[in-house]
């Protein structure tokens, strides 16, 4: 009787679980259904005054000007050029970080620094982006004899940092999950330690590694208060590593408070907030594609 009044205890508590974990996730999705609503609803009305050819492709960004021109390509080449620069300096050093964690480091070394990684991605982006601006500035004006320090390289530089806990990590796991069979089979025909972790150990964890680094760019594009205060802020197309830039999330931050409720100004914002919305469903829809490509390769 009792084993019997257990076992139906048990059914009903799993009942619950799945109920409130079901609950949970349909009302997160609804939130972020409702956000995406009201972020269309308020960016749609922009194409009134201007065409999605000429807001995509326009060259300028006048938006105080008469007539206002909302042209987003320069801000789209400023997210894109330091999302691309800081994923060339940030993923060789993730993945540096990666392999030695889970291939080289003793236990005792690799308890150590990974909570110390993963801790660097708790640390306030304004207080990385204060840093940019006062101490890193300075540092690249004095070495480059450039104009200002605020610029795309400086802002990379920022991100990278940024991001490198977040790839670094989940590509630690992923390496880490590789089977051992699959890596003594390597020792076993004679391989290097070094042919078995390039040729077996990363080809086996190319999935997660691709994700870690498609999420971590998406969180550099998604940034905003680093590039706002490091970027420059120079709505025009980058001409080099050293040119001032204003990404599109530091546009909508830096342009927001002053654009009057329900204006052009005020619509177009939000339109740049769609654009950013589509940009980083596509980085998420690549990951997943990536996921779902090899996942099944070596299981």
């Amino acid at each position: 009787m009792k084993k019997k009044y257990n076992t139906y205890s048990h059914n009903i508590s799993d009942k619950l679980v799945k109920l409130l974990l079901t609950f949970v996730t349909f009302f997160s999705v609804s939130i972020l259904f409702l956000i995406m609503i009201f972020l269309f609803k308020e960016g749609l009305p922009v194409f009134k005054v201007v065409s999605i050819k000429d807001f995509i492709l326009g060259k300028q960004w006048y938006p105080t000007s008469t007539p206002p021109k909302f042209g987003i390509l320069p801000l789209i080449a400023a997210s894109l050029s330091v999302t691309f620069l800081s994923a060339i300096i940030a993923v060789p050093f993730s993945l540096a970080i990666a392999i030695y964690l889970s291939e080289i480091a003793s236990n005792g070394i690799k308890q150590i620094f990974k909570p110390t990684i993963e801790l660097i991605a708790s640390i306030p982006s304004v207080v990385i982006g204060f840093f940019g601006m006062v101490v890193f500035a300075p540092f690249l004006q004095n070495i480059f004899k450039i104009e200002s320090g605020l610029n795309l390289f400086n802002a990379a530089i920022m991100l990278s940092f940024m991001s490198i806990p977040t790839i670094a990590s989940i590509s630690e796991d992923a390496i880490s999950s590789v089977p051992s069979s699959l890596k003594e089979a390597s020792y076993a025909l004679g391989a290097t330690r070094w042919e078995t972790i390039t040729k077996i150990t990363l080809s086996a964890a190319i999935s997660g590694i691709w994700t870690s680094i498609i999420l971590g760019l998406a969180r550099v594009l998604g940034e905003t208060m680093v590039v706002l205060m490091v970027a420059g802020g120079a709505t025009t197309f980058p001409k080099s590593i050293f040119s001032p830039i204003r990404p599109l999330t530091s546009n909508i931050a830096a342009e927001m408070a002053e654009a009057s409720y329900r204006s052009e100004h005020y619509y177009a914002l939000f339109a740049i907030g769609i654009v950013l919305f589509i940009l980083t469903f596509i980085f998420n829809f690549i990951a997943n594609y990536i996921s779902e490509k090899y996942k099944f390769k070596y299981d």
